[in-house]
């Protein structure tokens, strides 16, 4: 267990954050804190904890890429005996089994980059926002293309790519494993409880903010990789235009030909919403599953928000900024 470290980021998580170091902190894991200017009073606390913290500069654009990046460099410049990095939200909770099954798995499969388990929600019966969040965790087990925020990675796949991409504000950890991926490496998804998560998504408009970062990271990840093997984001990126800008504007430009029938042709949002609901949706119940199916079709219209923000910033040459949604 001498050979892993952790790299715990975070921004003003307060209680959430001293529930992760707590549950980190009975272990023989070397670790490390990046803060992004909280305000809270979390950098005192982590230090009182006697871990090692690193403070951002931010007056540099912040990205959760960027802050990892800052966490695993440390740790490998302070201990160099590191050849396994954890990385976890500060908003999440570890279970106790996971650190050393995740170490196991890696060491038996030296052709894995990375490894991640199940990220469950704490308190997904608080708001159907939170549910849903639940429901994207749960990935299949397996072989993957990607990890969420929380994963363990082999530190030399991690320096073959030079770690994260900085610049890329939503969607780092994907962009990350297709690089590996590029490299030869495998990502699996195991099939073991892995962190706690507290999305606390308590309102519509965090919702929104949420889809519409994915919609940038889905326009960057493109723009950076489309033209690759596996076209990457490609087919994300289609959807969202198809049905969040050329279904709408084909309606109303055929409003002089056909009158009002032509905004008929709307009823395909209903009907996708129902398909979705009978083969996705209907094993998580009548409530959720119609919540859940509601939220794929029409999320893809903050999602176009966040493709044009994206398409707007890189023709003014400007930096990219996080999206926040989190209260």
């Amino acid at each position: 267990m001498m050979d892993i470290g952790v790299v715990v980021i975070g921004r003003n998580e307060g209680e959430r954050l001293q529930t992760c170091i707590q549950s980190l902190a009975d272990s023989e894991l070397f670790i490390v804190y990046v803060d992004s200017g909280s305000t809270d009073g979390s950098v005192d606390y982590v230090k009182s904890q006697g871990f090692d913290v690193v403070e951002l500069d931010m007056s540099i654009p912040f990205s959760a890429g960027r802050a990892r990046n800052a966490g695993y460099r440390y740790l490998l410049e302070k201990y160099p005996e590191i050849n396994f990095i954890q990385f976890v939200d500060g908003d999440c909770q570890v279970y106790s089994q996971w650190i050393d099954s995740a170490h196991k798995h890696l060491v038996q499969y030296t052709h894995l980059a990375a490894v991640c388990g199940r990220r469950k929600e704490r308190y997904p019966e608080k708001t159907i926002f939170n549910q849903l969040c639940d429901i994207e965790w749960n990935t299949p087990v397996g072989m993957a293309q990607t990890t969420g925020g929380d994963f363990m990675c082999r530190k030399q796949a991690l320096v073959d790519v030079n770690g994260f991409n900085d610049s890329v504000i939503a969607g780092e950890e994907p962009e990350l494993c297709f690089r590996m991926r590029q490299n030869g490496w495998g990502i699996e998804r195991m099939d073991a409880d892995m962190t706690l998560h507290d999305a606390n998504m308590t309102h519509l408009l965090q919702w929104w903010k949420r889809s519409e970062r994915s919609g940038h990271a889905y326009a960057q990840g493109f723009y950076m990789h489309g033209n690759s093997e596996e076209h990457y984001y490609q087919a994300d990126v289609i959807r969202i235009l198809v049905w969040a800008l050329f279904i709408p504007i084909i309606c109303v430009l055929s409003i002089p030909l056909f009158q009002w029938w032509s905004l008929s042709a709307l009823l395909v949002y209903p009907v996708k919403i129902a398909h979705i609901f009978v083969f996705q949706g209907k094993p998580f119940g009548y409530a959720v599953g119609s919540a859940y199916s509601v939220s794929l079709v029409l999320g893809k219209f903050p999602q176009l928000l966040g493709i044009l923000s994206f398409c707007v910033k890189c023709l003014r040459g400007q930096s990219f900024h996080i999206i926040e949604y989190k209260s």
